[in-house]
Order: structure tokens, then C-alpha cells, then sequence
């Protein structure tokens, strides 16, 4: 059974005469009559009487009828949703990224894409590299932002780095004797609010702290990004946070470090061994549009 003969069934069924749904159908007559006549030699039944000129249904037509109609509406609805697919009306992408891509660099990516891609639902999982590195690699995720380097990198990802981006201490507008620059070595004796574990941005501050030569003290330890630069402004610590966070919230005093200062690489993975669908590969264009016109890096 072809799902042309279904079509043309249809249309017999619909006009009751050969001739009109030859043309209905574009299909020269006898060529529909022979679909007709194989499709009552598959299903074993006469599917139209044509006594007299008159075409009416048969009981095993009147069977194969309402099957017949739902088997087309179907198979329009299937072409309908994949062109839909195709052309970016609707689907999803699922990202990940770490909190503090979502707090400085997505907003206004997402924003970008939203525009451009209103019907695309857009799934953010929050997390950090090395978690984000397992969702992609189990089919999770489409793309991850993450943090470079990883400590334990997976070969079947391929990792491209997007920008560099500077790190800089927060305080509270307030907070008494704050120079112009930081180094690293000044945060010795400077209590600091510190994010969780697991979080790229205390494992980074903290290696920075040991390789200059002790551990960080800290006032407050465990926040999402949120809570940590709310323990800022309260006046409880410094945090070390990247430089487009500490844009976002004018009402905290940001400081930078001194040359070379602290800086970390943000790379866009996705697996190697799959392409992302083509609304994930759309946010991946307009994300490096977006990284070529705002960074300087």
C-alpha cells in the first residue's frame, strides 16, 4: 500500500467520480483507476461499486475511509512540524552554562536570539565545567559555555575558545582601604566571601591564592553567585567575579587586579561526534557574533 493510493482513494471517496479526482489530484484518469484497482488488489477488497456510472463506497471503502483520512491529516501534520524544524518556527536548545555566564555574558546573547528565533525554546542548565562537560558528553546538552582549562578534559568534545576575560575584586561601596589595582597577594589579609564548591570561580581564586604562597581566609563560603554578591554589598568580603558581573551591579565598588592580573578563557563545547541540531548551530552564530562585536580579545 502507497500512500499516494490513499490519496487518490481519498479523492474518489470525496467526488465520487473518477474524472474529477483525476483532476484534483492531477493525475491523468486511467492512471488514477489503476492506483485504485492495486490498492483493492492489496487489501483484497473492492473499495468502490460502479454500477451504472454511479460510484459509491463499498462497505470495505467505508471501512478504509476514516483510517485513510487520518493516515493523510497525519502525514500533513509530520511534513508541517519538520518544516517548521527546518525553517526555526519552533524547536528547542538546551545550553549550559556556568552561573556567572549566565549572570554577565547570556542576557543579552539570548536576547539577540530570542528576536531572531521567537518560536525556539531555550533550556539553560546551570552549572559548573566539569558537570556541564558530563551533560554534553551523555546527550544532555546541545552546547556548553565553560571555563578553560578543565582539569580533566574530554577528547570526544570539541572546545573553542571565545574570549579572555578579566577578573576583578567586588567590595562594598564603603569598604576602607581599596587602592586603584589589587595583586593577588594583597588578598592575604582581606576576608572573602567565596562561592560553593564545584563553582569554576573558587577554584580559580583559590589556585591563584596558593601559587601566591598561602590560603584564603573566608568570611563567608557557599553562595550561588546571587547570594555571593549580596554577602558583598552587606560589607562581609571581597569575591573575585569576572569583570561583565561586576558591570551589572553599578552599586559595588570593582577593582582590578594589577598586571598580569587574573584572567580566565571561556570556550564553547559540544561533542565531536554529533552535530548540534540546527537551532543550537543558529545560538552558536549568533553567540560569536555577539563575542567578535563586544570583545576586544
Amino acid at each position: 500500500m502507497q500512500l499516494q493510493q490513499l490519496v487518490y482513494f481519498l479523492a474518489v471517496a470525496e467526488t465520487r467520480h473518477f474524472t474529477r479526482a483525476a483532476e484534483r489530484v492531477h493525475i491523468a484518469q486511467p492512471s488514477l483507476s489503476q492506483q485504485i484497482k492495486a490498492l483493492e488488489r492489496e487489501l483484497g477488497a473492492e473499495l468502490f461499486s460502479r454500477a451504472r456510472g454511479n460510484i459509491a463506497l463499498t462497505d470495505a471503502g467505508q471501512a478504509l475511509l476514516p483510517i485513510a483520512a487520518r493516515i493523510i491529516a497525519d502525514t500533513e501534520t509530520a511534513t508541517q512540524e519538520v518544516q517548521e524544524l527546518v525553517q526555526l518556527r519552533r524547536g528547542r536548545v538546551r545550553l549550559g552554562a556556568t552561573p556567572s555566564l549566565c549572570t554577565g555574558l547570556l542576557p543579552d546573547i539570548l536576547r539577540d536570539y530570542h528576536r531572531q528565533y521567537p518560536g525556539i525554546r531555550l533550556i539553560i542548565e546551570e552549572g559548573g565545567s566539569r558537570d556541564l562537560v558530563r551533560e554534553l558528553a551523555t546527550g544532555s546538552l546541545d552546547l556548553a559555555l565553560i571555563v578553560l582549562p578543565l582539569q580533566s578534559h574530554d577528547p570526544a568534545l570539541d572546545a573553542t575558545p571565545l574570549l579572555h576575560e578579566d577578573l576583578v575584586a567586588v567590595s562594598a561601596a564603603g569598604t576602607p582601604d581599596m587602592p586603584e589595582a589589587l595583586r593577588v597577594q594583597d588578598l592575604r589579609d582581606r576576608p572573602l566571601v567565596m562561592f560553593r564548591r564545584g563553582y569554576d570561580l573558587r577554584e580559580l581564586t583559590t589556585s591563584a591564592c596558593r601559587a601566591a604562597g598561602f590560603e584564603p581566609t573566608f568570611a563567608v563560603e557557599g553562595g550561588e553567585m546571587d547570594a555571593v554578591l549580596g554577602f558583598v554589598g552587606a560589607g562581609l568580603g571581597l569575591a573575585v567575579v569576572p569583570s561583565m558581573v561586576a558591570e551589572r551591579r553599578p552599586t559595588l565598588r570593582s577593582t582590578p587586579f594589577a598586571p598580569p592580573g587574573l584572567t580566565r578563557t571561556i570556550a564553547l563545547a559540544h561533542r565531536k561526534d554529533a552535530e548540534p541540531p540546527r537551532a543550537a548551530r543558529e545560538l552558536r552564530r549568533v553567540l560569536l557574533d555577539y563575542v567578535r562585536t563586544h570583545s576586544t580579545t
